[in-house]
């Protein structure tokens, strides 16, 4: 502790935190993106989770600290998004979109077109069902770390990422259906004699 009763960092400490920051600041951003909607909010909310983690010890956390860290962002991206649902105007229905204006090869768009189709899918999904589904996916974290996260149970994640992705496989083929019936062959015209 300093004299101001403010935890020192030492130099061991700066090697866990900038290896945690490494390893943990993309997915942390993609998913505080996730709740609040806005990129440069994310990374606040990113950034006060590592300042949070500046003040924990390696041995406090005990190997945990990718629950730890989501966690702590989740609910700094939460109280974020309370407090901007708080100020915002109804009629403000702006939204950002990051789409590159380069032509992509027929693959990669087909792709690209897929993986849009499937983000805009997710998006239906009761917001439960999304936070579990982008924890174990996007982030590759255990249904443990989820529950750690979240607060929910194990069974009641596993539970969420079953339904979420039943719905989903549900709206991805009836969205397939209705795109094939969309583009069904013209016929001919008989002529009239």
């Amino acid at each position: 502790m300093n004299h101001r009763g403010r935890k020192t960092v030492h130099m061991s400490d700066a090697s866990w935190i900038r290896s945690a920051l490494e390893r943990f600041e993309a997915p942390l951003t993609r998913y505080a993106f996730g709740i609040t909607g806005d990129l440069e909010r994310a990374r606040d909310v990113v950034q006060d989770t590592f300042l949070r983690l500046c003040s924990e010890s390696p041995a406090r956390l005990d190997g945990r600290v990718a629950p730890w860290l989501f966690k702590v962002c989740r609910n700094r991206a939460l109280d974020v998004r309370k407090k901007e649902a708080r100020t915002l105007s109804l009629e403000d229905g702006r939204s950002e979109s990051w789409e590159s204006l380069d032509p992509l090869p027929s693959a990669e768009l087909e792709a690209k077109e897929g993986m849009t189709r499937v983000v805009a899918l997710l998006t239906t999904l009761p917001e439960n069902q999304r936070e579990v589904i982008r924890l174990k996916f996007q982030n590759e974290l255990s249904y443990r770390e989820i529950s750690e996260i979240t607060g929910l149970s194990t069974s009641n994640v596993g539970f969420l990422l079953h339904r979420g992705l039943r719905s989903l496989r549900e709206l991805l083929q009836r969205d397939s259906r209705e795109s094939s019936e969309s583009v069904r062959p013209v016929r001919p015209l008989r002529s009239v004699p």
